[in-house]
């Protein structure tokens, strides 16, 4: 195998994403061959060098895994907590593989979260610049301000700079609580609680629905399943989709349907024996349909020609 950049064999090896593996090398936690390595255009040779990270051997990985799970709340995706508190690998500990989250959610919020041990995987679903979208199902208190929502759709101004607009739907009002829908394309850290702290909308609960295709669907809280074949492949084929105010993205395998606003009417057969369209008791021909006069009329004045004539007799 030849050379390859540090960072690149890591992920490929299911350590961390690309990005969190860079952060592992510039915090002097990646050895080679005993020697740490700090600087990020390092290059190995997976067929004769080692690898260590925290001094535990670095080993290509013999299968790759993609999973889904119900995060619950009080679970966090960090993979070394110091206060002990449940992780998301740990639900997910009877697979014989070395797997950490695709992007993170708090603690404080649940529902869908990735992993896997492809590296390569999760920069293509995590990393901003592919746009894959992330769908969030939110509980805030009070009745939202259209001039809030509006906000959120434009994108509003966090510590590190303006975000992305959202797509933002409302599902659900009562007196207390209102339930939205919002995509992002981003996965700055809480990026749904701060955007929606901005507008003074204070989160009672968030759940992640829906990653790129994947659904969240019936999995319970906690439980865990295989992502199938199609949906890692629809993940890897996310083709970026920059959003526009208030609407929300197709869902996944959705299909225009004919006659829709964005495709041409084909004509269809009328049943046998149906009225016409415009002929007696149809529509637009008024109460004797069109082209057609009261029986008042209709021996003082003559019958509208309609383009037929009788055979002659």
């Amino acid at each position: 195998m030849s050379d390859m950049r540090l960072q690149r064999w890591l992920a490929m090896c299911g350590v961390a994403s690309r990005r969190r593996c860079e952060e592992l090398i510039t915090s002097g936690r990646v050895d080679v061959n005993g020697a740490a390595v700090t600087e990020l255009g390092s290059k190995v040779d997976p067929d004769r060098d080692e690898v260590r990270v925290d001094g535990e051997r670095v080993k290509a990985p013999t299968r790759r895994w993609y999973v889904a799970l119900n995060k619950p709340v009080g679970v966090v995706c960090t993979g070394d907590d110091p206060a002990g508190r449940p992780r998301a690998i740990d639900l997910v500990a009877s697979i014989p593989a070395r797997l950490f989250p695709i992007g993170r959610l708090d603690e404080d919020s649940e529902g869908l979260l990735l992993l896997t041990n492809d590296g390569d995987f999760a920069e293509k679903v995590a990393h901003p610049r592919y746009e894959v979208p992330k769908v969030y199902r939110v509980t805030v208190r009070g009745i939202p301000d259209p001039t809030a929502l509006a906000k959120l759709m434009e994108g509003v101004w966090l510590s590190e700079g303006k975000t992305a607009p959202a797509r933002v739907m409302t599902l659900r009002k009562t007196r207390e609580f209102t339930t939205i829908l919002i995509t992002l394309h981003e996965g700055r850290n809480r990026e749904v609680r701060r955007m929606l702290a901005k507008v003074e909308l204070p989160v009672t609960k968030l759940l992640r629905v829906q990653v790129g295709s994947v659904k969240l669907g019936t999995l319970k809280r906690g439980e865990w399943r295989l992502l199938a074949p199609w949906e890692v492949q629809a993940l890897q084929e996310e083709q970026p989709q920059r959003p526009t105010a208030g609407a929300l993205p197709p869902r996944s395998g959705q299909h225009r349907r004919p006659g829709g606003p964005d495709a041409a009417r084909m004509p269809t057969r009328a049943r046998p024996g149906a009225p016409r369209k415009g002929g007696a008791g149809g529509k637009g021909g008024g109460k004797f349909g069109k082209g057609r006069l009261p029986p008042a009329q209709r021996g003082s004045a003559p019958r509208p020609f309609s383009g037929r004539r009788r055979p002659d007799r």
